[in-house]
This record gives C-alpha cells, sequence and structure tokens, in this order.
C-alpha cells in the first residue's frame, strides 16, 4: 500500500495518513506547528521534500506493527457539530466513514478541524439511510424534542403503524432509530442533556428506550456524567449506549478522574508569558507584546451595572438567576449557547477596580476540553454558540478508550 502512495501529492498522502494519525500527532512528528499541518493540507504552503519521506515512514511503521488504527473500526457521526465526539473515537483508532451536521457556520468548523475530500451531509431527515456506509459505531448528539403520543389501539384500528416508526415519527431521534434499524450498528453512542429524563414529562425518555430496548432489540445502558472530572466546569450530560450483542459492560470502564482537578485559572489566557502563540489565533483574542487579554472581552460599565441590578432583583425575589463570577480557583457553571449574549454565566473577575469580562473563544474551547491545535475559523458570536452546544471532549475520549474492547470483540 505504500508504495502505491509514492507519486502522490503532499495534500493527498496527509489526508491518507489522517486515518491512522491525529492532525497534532502528525505535527509532533514533523516538528511542526499543527496550524502548518492544515496549511500543508489545504495546499496553501508548499512543505519541504523531507516531509513525504517521513510521512511513508509513518505508514510503514504502522504497517510494519502489525496495527492500523484508523481501519480498527469505523463510525459515524450525526448531528456532528464541530466534532467533539469525533475525536475522541478518531483517537481511539477509528475511521470516520460519514458526518451529518445542518448548520453550515458549524460544518465549516468541523470541516476546518477534520479536512476530508468526503463530503459533510446536511439535513439527516433527507439521508436515505441505505446509503450511508456501513459503520460499527453510530455516534449522535441528537437535539431533544418532544414526542406527540396517540392511542396505539386506534391507530391499530385503521392499519397505521405503531412502534418507533409511529411514535417517533416528526422527531429528530426517528432518523436516528430508522438508521440504526438499517444499518445495525455494533454499538451506538447518544448524548443529550441531563433533563432528557423529565422532558415532555418523561415521555421523550420513555419512547426513546422503549425504541431502542423493545423495537431495535439492543442492550442499552444509560449514565449522567458530570464533565467536571476532566474540565473546571459542572456540565452533567446523559449518554446512553447501545450494545447490538449481550455484553459485561458497566459504567465503571469509563475511566474518571477525580472532580476539580482542573480550575479555571488552567484554561485561562496566561498573563506571565508562558501563552503560546498560535498561529491560526495569532493576536485575535490575547495581545501577546502586552501580555493581557483583549479589552473588547471586559465588560461596558453599562452591561455589568444591568446584570448587577437584575442579580440583586432576583435575589430579592428568592430567586437563584444572576451572573456566575469566577476565580482561578473556581468551578464554573454550565457554559451554554447564549454565552454570546451578555456572558454572565460565567464571568471572569479582574479585581475590584475593573469589570469582570467575558471568556473568549479560545477560553471556551480549553473549557470544553479542546485542544489548542482546534481552529476556530468563525466569528465570536458563532463560536460562541459552536463551544455552548458541544460536548466535553475529553468525556468522550474516556468512554471511546472504555468501549474499545467491546467494539473489537
Amino acid at each position: 500500500m505504500v508504495n502505491e502512495l509514492e507519486t502522490v501529492s503532499i495534500p493527498d498522502l496527509l489526508l491518507h495518513v489522517q486515518q491512522y494519525y491525529t492532525i497534532p500527532e502528525i505535527a509532533k512528528e514533523m516538528g511542526q506547528n499543527p496550524t502548518t499541518i492544515h496549511r500543508w493540507l489545504k495546499g496553501e504552503h508548499e512543505p519541504k521534500p523531507y516531509v513525504s519521506d517521513r510521512l511513508h515512514f509513518m505508514l510503514e511503521r504502522y504497517l510494519k506493527n502489525g496495527t492500523t488504527p484508523g481501519n480498527d473500526f469505523r463510525f459515524i457521526d450525526l448531528f456532528a457539530g464541530i466534532g467533539g465526539i469525533r475525536y475522541g473515537f478518531e483517537k481511539a483508532g477509528g475511521k470516520c466513514v460519514f458526518t451529518s451536521e445542518w448548520d453550515s457556520y458549524a460544518q465549516k468548523t468541523y470541516a476546518t478541524n477534520y479536512p476530508s475530500k468526503e463530503p459533510i451531509h446536511g439535513d439527516i431527515t433527507v439521508v436515505d439511510a441505505a446509503s450511508i456506509p456501513d459503520h460499527d459505531v453510530l455516534l449522535a448528539g441528537f437535539p431533544c424534542q418532544p414526542f406527540s403520543i396517540a392511542g396505539v389501539s386506534k391507530k391499530q384500528s385503521l392499519g397505521r403503524a405503531t412502534g418507533f416508526e409511529d411514535e417517533t415519527q416528526g422527531t429528530l431521534f426517528f432518523d436516528v432509530a430508522r438508521i440504526i434499524n438499517t444499518k445495525k450498528p455494533k454499538v451506538f453512542i447518544l448524548e443529550n442533556v441531563k433533563n432528557l429524563k423529565s422532558h415532555d414529562k418523561g415521555n421523550t425518555f420513555r419512547i426513546i428506550m422503549k425504541t431502542l430496548q423493545e423495537e431495535l432489540k439492543y442492550h442499552v445502558y444509560t449514565n449522567v456524567i458530570d464533565g467536571q472530572h476532566w474540565v473546571p466546569q459542572h456540565r452533567e450530560r446523559i449518554v446512553i449506549i447501545g450494545f447490538k450483542e449481550p455484553t459485561d459492560f458497566s459504567f465503571d470502564a469509563v475511566r474518571m478522574p477525580l472532580e476539580g482537578t482542573v480550575r479555571i485559572g488552567d484554561i485561562l489566557h496566561k498573563t506571565d508569558g508562558t501563552e503560546p502563540m498560535l498561529l491560526h489565533d495569532e493576536n485575535r483574542f490575547f495581545d501577546h507584546d502586552r501580555r493581557k487579554v483583549l479589552e473588547k472581552y471586559t465588560l461596558t460599565d453599562k452591561l455589568w451595572a444591568y446584570l448587577q441590578a437584575y442579580a440583586t432583583k432576583h435575589r430579592s425575589l428568592g430567586n437563584g438567576f444572576g451572573f456566575g463570577l469566577v476565580k482561578p480557583d473556581s468551578i464554573s457553571r454550565t457554559l451554554s449557547a447564549r454565552y454570546y449574549k451578555d456572558g454572565s454565566e460565567i464571568l471572569v473577575y479582574q479585581g475590584k477596580k475593573k469589570n469582570p469580562r467575558r471568556l473568549t473563544p479560545r477560553e471556551c474551547a480549553r473549557l470544553m476540553g479542546y485542544d489548542d491545535s482546534f481552529i476556530i475559523p468563525v466569528s465570536d458570536t458563532r463560536a460562541y454558540k459552536q463551544f455552548g452546544n458541544s460536548v466535553v471532549v475529553p468525556l468522550f475520549t474516556a468512554i471511546a478508550d472504555a468501549l474499545l474492547p467491546y467494539i473489537k470483540k
């Protein structure tokens, strides 16, 4: 196989190597910044001749060791967002063979960080399930929608379908279910907000579990996991894992560090001269010459006064609404998709003489567990929305590691 690739261009060779290595791993091997690797992939920069030899060596090393991580298993990424779940399963040795994400701005961020010749499919509701490549693992962080439930007996009397084709029709979970039903992957991993269990008075979760267990015949495990084990953020999410065959799986296999071992100070821009200069950020968020976060992230006097008055008003009413002020040793509230509006849930304390500030998009990326090689190609507003809607990356890396023996079995 390596000989067949001797005449291909560097970008094409890199795409092949990406089946087995991540961008940060390739960058480390080449002694380059991950941004440089992305530029090579796009053909924006001509690499030196030795790069081709080094890439061939990397391929040969994997083949000689008898392992090809990019082909260990195949997975698909539905409702992919910006690729937070994909990262962990790629790192575990998986190869993504199909991606679907409807938001064009999320598509841009995804494609920038996971360059591929394969298209990102948009509206999953119009995709024929049979056309999706065969895969071992299905990943989906599907949106939460209410289910409209009508009497099954009445529908049977009318000769209409029952089961998931009836109860989940019109919801995006239906599209996950029909793909599972058609492709029958070994394993699926679904992610949603903690409140999925109580959504629509419990009807949503009841139908989801009924569909997965009774209709699709999968062995299903669920657990609510707090991202605080890996990042300095209280972020509880429900994880639903289903196996086609019986297993002895337990969530105890997911290695979780002690909560609170990482604090907000660990993800903030460093003002002591140690903040890394990222070519894909340059001075967009942080002024490296002055060693300070750009002033545009500090709240105006008007906004800060409004947030304080709003918090005071609700405290007097006995409500818990208000802003969340964090210091270096803090654990933050949950980052939301509305963070771009005023940043009120996570405001960084800057001393008594200066108004607090929002997190920068780079700090939001770190708060979600993305490393600094992750490129942010969209506006601040779009970036805040994307990270607020994303998953805690190391959480799903830990899940991928725990599931690997069952995927390969």
